[in-house]
């Protein structure tokens, strides 16, 4: 790995209640433990936990993040929609952005871009999202498209410190299918290249079963994990295994 921490974002989707922050304990528990100059935790629960998830995390080193939010940076008429502001109010540090399960609703790249800016103007850090689909990767367009999403995603921001790349190939989310350690590799270095000094992530099928052939992968700062974090003790196997 190639950075002081590395990270583990947990991408909660549309799963949770009150009830499932109980298995929370175990992580808490499994951090305390852990070297803490080791690793950086990151829950993303959907909005309606943001607040218990909050309270419950306040004592830890465990840092809490949304999985996205509106454009707007200030109130208005939005039915159903947080801003970065109000997600800054109940203790999240971070966002998620750019995810190709919102991309897959509409969000384009503009869109993206402007979410990113005024979330950081609100004080959040960004976990940004990228990838490719299947027929783009087939058809050898993967850097094109890589290349194109992060000029349009983060075009007229400057500083670029708090910004955090998630690589996310398309056609790898929830699929079990991840590239050869070689390519993600390649692209990492490719990603690093067009944005210097950036922490790039992997996600997509992040498990359990795959995380010994991912560790390996030496420019890699990290990982997003959707599906497998929903389970505490997945989650903390992947850690372990991490460093094993």
């Amino acid at each position: 790995m190639t950075n002081k921490y590395t990270y583990f974002i947990a991408n909660w989707k549309m799963f949770g209640n009150l009830k499932t922050l109980n298995s929370l304990n175990n992580v808490i528990t499994f951090v305390k433990k852990f070297k803490k100059n080791k690793i950086k935790l990151i829950y993303c629960p959907p909005s309606t936990l943001l607040s218990p998830l909050n309270n419950k995390l306040k004592s830890t080193s465990i840092d809490l993040g949304a999985q996205n939010c509106h454009q707007g940076d200030s109130y208005g008429a939005n039915t159903g929609q947080i801003n970065s502001h109000m997600i800054k109010a109940v203790g999240a540090k971070y966002v998620i952005l750019g995810h190709s399960e919102n991309r897959e609703l509409g969000e384009n790249d503009s869109l993206i871009n402007l979410k990113i800016k005024n979330s950081i103007k609100s004080g959040l850090k960004i976990i940004f999202c990228i990838g490719e689909s299947l027929n783009q990767k087939r058809k050898k367009q993967t850097k094109k498209v890589l290349s194109n999403q992060i000029s349009q995603g983060l075009k007229k921001i400057r500083n670029k410190k708090n910004i955090i790349i998630a690589y996310e190939p398309i056609w790898a989310i929830g699929s079990g299918l991840i590239p050869k350690g070689t390519e993600i590799f390649e692209i990492i270095k490719f990603i690093k290249k067009k944005v210097r000094g950036s922490k790039v992530l992997y996600g997509g099928s992040v498990n359990i079963k795959n995380i010994n052939t991912l560790k390996k992968i030496h420019n890699v700062d990290g990982f997003l994990i959707g599906g497998a974090s929903q389970n505490s003790k997945k989650f903390i196997d992947i850690i372990k295994k991490t460093f094993n």
